[in-house]
């Protein structure tokens, strides 16, 4: 250890110095004190400590004073010192003068290692590299002149990137090795920083400077463009292209007005603003549709007729509708008169009925008669009411309705639009489709539709609307009374038989790359497929069947070239046992059974109510998963059985038992009123013991007098009753009128009896007494 010597303090608040380091030290009255008794020592020396609160230092560096003098600019004086060596401190003495003196022992370097030239060399590298970053090259020249491992690492006194603590435990470290680990932790932290903060800087230097380049770029492009009187293909960040895109286009007044208004935003609006692309959107949206472009109607009512029956087999009532649509237009045309158009003239029509009858295809084939363009709007699933009337602007993405870009797809003011699915569109929280509808589908209101994005008055006067429907019950009350309802109720096995001849097997012929010489197909074929492999009030089931049988018609001929005929008899090799036979004979076969007659979303169906009885208390049990309607009518009919019981040749005891009456399938739901007077024949055959005849089939509603009263779906039932083989229905008497809808092979197939009273059908329906001995023997 050296020796103790007494030196005089000057304690520094705002700086610490290092050993080697040269700083100006601004003087007080105590500083002053310390730095005239140095001065006045044979060394010229004073140990300058840091000041550390309530803390006594106890290391400080041993410093000569180079200079005294004035402060530049001020009254104060200060000291230039140079540290030479760090120094222990230790208690204080006696000395002459105000200063405050201590004893110091100097600390002496320590020895050289290989470790501590290694760590040397780290943290000058890393040194180094922070000097080059920030170009200091004269002090790069400094530091590359040192060699002493402690005194490079004292030359961190002034890194302006270590704070006082940092360098007061640089100070208060005498170990070198110590020191410099120290260093290379804080320098190498700090220059990860630094390199951080410089890429982050130059990225946001060079984003500016593109963003400006770019800025100063469309600027000169948008002046040469407007000096040569050219713009680019969309007129991209040109607002001038859009106003003279806007004076040029065939637009109404208002939309001109509106748009121009819009082409004034933009203008005004800068190029990074999101408003000036939401604009611009609207705008293009605007331009594109054709706000007065219209096709024209054809006028030859022969020819659209011929089209539509070219296309479709039957379906009579919507081509009369289609056709008086033309005549009145074509009349006013001829007379001079403006064109029907405006305020109740549009044509709305809903086509409802089964699946596979034809309503989607024919929206193509109306449009072909009219001469018209033709787009169509799936709503299937449909949950959001914006689909309907668009989003509003103020919402990111937002886009025009359905409506709005059918007619841009059209690209006329007056296309053919099939709304397809119309009852299967629903509602959630996002609104109700089918509330959006409403204006859609008025004539009385559609000649100023408005779009939620547009919000511009649209004219959909000119538009003919078809809707399709499997369920009238599934659409609003409210939305189906602003549309024509056209019922569709299927076909006939005679119309099954001329589409299938006429339509399908020509097509699938030709999609299996087979002529009319190779294979052919008897009508007695087409007709036992149509009555014993089908079920369906349409014919996509009978398509898929012609379909497989010319995929097996084209092996067959692969293996041999004889032109081929497919009969009757040969549908079991092309497709298989028949799927459906005549059952109503098996299932009445009992007592207790009667056939009924429905309606679901697929057409008309038979249905089997079956009636028995078990000992218990009086009752009644219900199954086959029957709705409220359906149930209320199962107990109208026993109470009416019970209090007509005589009348009806009923014992009464009978029905002093557990009655329970089945609807099978019961996975399937049931309801509605129809199936009364079925349920009081089914209750009477079983406590009668009579059975049912098997020809027979009935619907109507019961009341507890025993009146047959109205129900809906007459020519779908019928239709299913020739189906399934009945030669007899009873209908309720105030529905004979809904027969002139029912074809006449229908009615000439059926024995169609409407009936008043339910005693009457019970009556005619049951066998005659006795009459079952005679059949079991």
């Amino acid at each position: 250890m050296a020796q103790a010597t007494s030196v005089p303090v000057l304690f520094s608040s705002d700086a610490i110095v290092l050993p080697g380091m040269v700083v100006p030290i601004e003087l007080d009255d105590t500083a002053r004190a310390a730095v005239d008794a140095a001065r006045a020592t044979e060394s010229g020396e004073l140990l300058i400590a840091p000041r550390l609160g309530d803390r006594y230092p106890t290391y400080g560096v041993l410093a000569t004073i180079v200079q005294v003098g004035r402060i530049p600019g001020g009254n104060g004086t200060a000291a230039v010192v140079r540290g030479k060596s760090r120094a222990h401190i230790g208690a204080g003495v006696n000395g002459p003068g105000a200063a405050l003196w201590v004893s110091v022992e100097e600390v002496p370097e320590p020895e050289i290692t290989d470790d501590t030239r290694a760590l040397a060399a780290e943290y000058k590298k890393l040194l180094l590299a922070m000097l080059q970053r920030r170009e200091a090259w004269q002090i790069i020249d400094f530091v590359n002149e040192l060699t002493d491992p402690s005194a490079l690492a004292d030359t961190a006194g002034y890194a302006s990137y270590l704070t006082q603590v940092q360098k007061r435990q640089l100070l208060e470290t005498p170990d070198v090795v110590e020191r410099l680990r120290a260093l290379i932790d804080w320098t190498a932290d700090h220059l990860a920083e630094v390199e951080v903060n410089d890429k982050i800087a130059e990225d946001v230097r060079s984003g500016m400077e593109k963003q400006q380049k770019e800025f100063l770029l469309r600027q000169q492009l948008a002046a040469i463009r407007k000096e040569l009187g050219e713009f680019g293909p969309e007129g991209e960040e040109n607002p001038d292209d859009y106003r003279a895109r806007v004076e040029a286009a065939d637009l109404p007044e208002k939309v001109r007005e509106a748009a121009l208004r819009e082409v004034g935003k933009l203008e005004r609006a800068s190029d990074q603003s999101p408003e000036g692309g939401w604009i611009r959107t609207w705008l293009d949206t605007v331009l594109d549709l054709p706000w007065n472009t219209v096709t024209e109607d054809s006028t030859d009512l022969t020819a659209a007729r011929e089209i539509l029956d070219a296309d479709h087999h039957g379906l009579d009532d919507v081509k009369d509708r289609i056709v008086e649509y033309l005549a009145v237009r074509a009349r006013r045309a001829q007379r001079g008169l403006q064109v029907v158009g405006g305020r109740g003239s549009g044509a709305v029509m809903v086509l409802a009925g089964p699946p596979g009858v034809g309503k989607t295809s024919l929206g193509e084939s109306v449009a072909r008669a009219l001469g018209r363009k033709f787009v169509r709007v799936a709503l299937g699933g449909v949950r959001d009411e914006a689909e309907i009337r668009g989003h509003r602007r103020t919402y990111v993405g937002a886009l025009p309705g359905r409506i709005v870009r059918a007619i841009g797809e059209a690209g006329s003011m007056n296309p053919v639009v099939l709304l397809d699915e119309i009852d299967k569109v629903g509602s959630d929280y996002r609104g109700d489709p089918a509330a959006a509808l409403l204006e859609v589908l008025d004539p009385a209101q559609n000649h100023t539709f408005r779009d939620h994005y547009l919000d511009l008055d649209l004219d959909l006067s000119d538009v003919v609307f078809l809707a399709t429907a499997n369920v009238i019950e599934n659409i609003p009350q409210a939305l189906l009374d602003r549309m024509e309802l056209v019922q569709i109720d299927g076909y006939t096995s005679d119309d099954k038989v001329a589409i299938a001849r006429d339509f399908l097997l020509p097509r699938q012929r030709d999609r299996a790359a087979l002529t009319a010489d190779e294979v052919t197909v008897t009508d007695e074929a087409l007709r036992k497929i149509a009555a014993d492999y089908t079920r369906e009030p349409g014919v996509r089931q009978f398509e898929r069947l012609l379909a497989k049988a010319m995929r097996k018609a084209t092996t067959r001929l692969a293996a041999d070239p004889t032109p081929i005929t497919i009969d009757e008899p040969d549908l079991v090799g092309y497709l298989g046992r028949p799927r459906f036979m005549p059952e109503s004979a098996e299932r009445t076969a009992v007592p207790g059974v009667a056939t009924g007659l429905a309606v679901t979303g697929l057409g008309g169906d038979v249905l089997y109510i079956e009636a028995g009885s078990t000992d218990g208390d009086a009752g009644l049990q219900l199954t086959g998963q029957l709705g409220d309607v359906m149930k209320e009518s199962a107990q109208i009919a026993l109470s009416y059985v019970r209090a007509h019981a005589e009348q009806l040749g009923v014992d009464a005891t009978a029905l002093d038992r557990r009655i329970h009456v089945h609807v099978p399938a019961g996975a399937v739901p049931k309801d509605g009123p129809s199936a009364g007077v079925t349920m009081v024949t089914a209750l009477v055959s079983m406590a009668t013991g009579r059975q049912v005849r098997s020809d027979v089939g009935m619907t109507g509603e019961v009341t507890l007098n025993g009146r047959v009263l109205p129900i809906g779906g007459v020519k779908q039932k019928l239709l299913a009753a020739q189906r399934a083989g009945l030669k007899t229905v009873f209908i309720p008497q105030r529905n004979e009128a809904d027969l002139d809808d029912v074809p006449a092979e229908v009615l000439a197939e059926l024995d169609v009896r409407p009936m008043t009273d339910v005693a009457d059908i019970v009556a005619q329906a049951l066998e005659p007494a006795g009459q079952q001995a005679t059949l079991a023997a």
